[in-house]
């Protein structure tokens, strides 16, 4: 738990991903092919594609406007969670740029040890990080876990079929992005649902959770929790009550993106 990340809302990307992106169009497609009538010549072949395990629809809605340029998506994507999220949330929860960009770099961190902190698509919280106790003994405090309510309280409400609506309309950006990090074969919805996995397994430690501070910045105590990925450690980081509503709101992400979506 470094000091960079004890400041990060980064964890909130998670659950507001369904703000972003798109209609997505990357169903595999398999054709058949007869069968020679002689032993062809042997040939080199190129290793088989990844399966998609869950594809999005392969038709986008054709009376949507035009997506914009990777570049030129942050204004029209701010507008259309503000529709949903309201105005102020956006405002006060996401960077004004690169929005797409730091999303997925964020999301494809998430289940790795470290976070690209730079790259976030959340502003940090205002309140410091706290620690109950002394340097020989530390505990976290329960002060850390408000700082996180009002936040959590936006994505309480947040009717997730229509930020689904608005993840599906700029899909194809995400997956540009997600490509652009160096994944030519991977599949951002495929990426987002393993991330969402690892998010819900974290697990709830029971009583105060103990820290250390071997250097400038604290660290859980325990061994597990520690190595535990950085999505999972700022879910704890959050607080019991918190975590449940981020994953209450990632099981109902979960389910819409791994279901293909009624067609317009």
């Amino acid at each position: 738990m470094d000091a960079a990340t004890i400041n990060k809302p980064i964890i909130a990307v998670a659950a507001l991903v369904v703000v972003v992106a798109a209609a997505g169009f990357y169903y595999l497609r398999h054709r058949a092919v007869p069968l020679p009538t002689e032993p062809a010549p042997a040939v080199n072949t190129a290793p088989a594609e990844p399966a998609i395990a869950h594809p999005l629809p392969a038709d986008a809605d054709a009376s949507a406007p035009a997506l914009p340029s990777l570049a030129d998506s942050d204004t029209p994507l701010r507008e259309a969670l503000g529709q949903i999220a309201g105005v102020d949330a956006v405002k006060n929860y996401l960077m004004p740029e690169n929005l797409i960009r730091r999303l997925v770099v964020t999301i494809d961190n998430l289940p790795r040890q470290k976070v690209a902190v730079e790259r976030r698509p959340t502003p940090a919280i205002g309140a410091p990080f706290v620690a109950e106790g002394d340097e020989l003994h530390a505990t976290l405090d329960r002060q850390n876990f408000e700082r996180y309510k009002p936040m959590v309280a936006v994505i309480g409400k947040l009717d997730m079929q229509k930020l689904a609506a608005v993840y599906f309309r700029f899909y194809p950006l995400l997956q540009q992005s997600y490509q652009n990090l160096g994944y030519p074969s991977g599949y951002f919805n495929d990426r987002l649902v393993q991330v969402i996995d690892v998010m819900l397994a974290t697990p709830q430690p029971a009583g105060p959770i103990e820290l250390v501070r071997p250097n400038v910045m604290y660290t859980y105590a325990d061994p597990a929790l520690e190595a535990r990925p950085a999505g999972q450690k700022l879910l704890i980081r959050m607080g019991p009550e918190n975590a449940a509503v981020i994953k209450a709101k990632l099981m109902e992400l979960r389910a819409i993106v791994t279901a293909t979506p009624p067609k317009h």
